[in-house]
């Protein structure tokens, strides 16, 4: 990530804690560790359908990158991984489960950003990525400059919506169900459409006729779980639960159960996953 990044970053967090004040201490009687314990369960937000981070598999189940990492929270935080309360979200309700109480905890392909963090408190990364489009292998999409004067599909609330949204001369085609906009791409709605890298490649991988030319837009982000903006306790907790599984390089334990299968043998892991917050 460019320096410019992270220092907008720890300045837009350093000016939201100034606000959290009296909503933050009233938020922890229901939020903290000790209350989560009392409850028997952590509330953690995933999607329903973004494989292979978060998806519900043909047998009801939750699985995923986002998914196995949850778990594992799960079981160390309340010494089983079954004690686990999957609340499925859309990209762009990623804050508003957290504002309004109803999750825990974010794992859901949260890419951290400057606007984010103003609402929102991020613990150390596990993941990086930056944008890629897919397009379809008629019409290729290999540079910024070939979106000029068309369509571009993306879904709404995404790093990918926010970036293009910036760009003149692209009509962005914004969807809220990532499914929707896959689906667009598929019936030819935008020449392409714009997502995490790692997303759009596992697809492409899946979908014959659809590739990746374009795969660096942006910067390398980091992607991190989140809680309610005040709650340290519960962020400092998910810091040092990162840094106690990094030594025993939990995010490849992960990768290879979850991403491998969709990414292949050529594609190297730490170009991808991030081990105990070291981003």
């Amino acid at each position: 990530m460019k320096v410019s990044r992270l220092v907008a970053l720890f300045a837009a967090t350093a000016a939201a804690t100034l606000f959290s004040g009296a909503a933050s201490a009233a938020g922890q009687a229901n939020d903290s560790i000790a209350a989560i314990k009392a409850r028997g369960t952590v509330k953690i937000a995933v999607f329903s359908d973004k494989p292979p981070f978060g998806f519900v598999d043909k047998f009801g189940k939750n699985q995923g990158y986002d998914v196995y990492f949850a778990r594992r929270f799960a079981k160390e935080l309340l010494g089983d991984e079954n004690k686990i309360e999957f609340v499925l979200v859309e990209p762009a309700a990623r804050v508003d489960v957290l504002e309004s109480g109803r999750v825990d905890i974010v794992f859901a392909n949260f890419t951290v950003t400057p606007e984010r963090a103003k609402r929102v408190d991020f613990a150390k990364p596990y993941f990086k990525t930056a944008i890629g489009v897919v397009s379809n292998d008629s019409t290729p999409i290999a540079k910024e400059g070939d979106l000029q004067g068309k369509k571009l599909i993306v879904i709404r609330g995404t790093t990918a919506d926010v970036y293009f949204s910036k760009v003149k001369g692209i009509e962005l085609v914004k969807y809220d169900q990532i499914g929707d906009a896959f689906q667009a791409l598929r019936d030819g709605r935008g020449v392409g459409l714009a997502q995490d890298t790692t997303l759009v490649l596992a697809w492409a991988n899946e979908n014959k006729g659809f590739s990746v030319k374009l795969g660096d837009v942006g910067d390398v982000e980091p992607i991190a779980p989140a809680v309610r903006k005040g709650n340290t306790e519960l962020r400092d907790w998910i810091n040092a639960t990162l840094v106690k599984l990094g030594k025993e390089r939990f995010a490849h334990t992960a990768y290879d159960a979850t991403l491998k299968p969709y990414y292949g043998a050529n594609t190297n892991p730490d170009d991808l996953v991030v081990e105990g917050g070291a981003f």
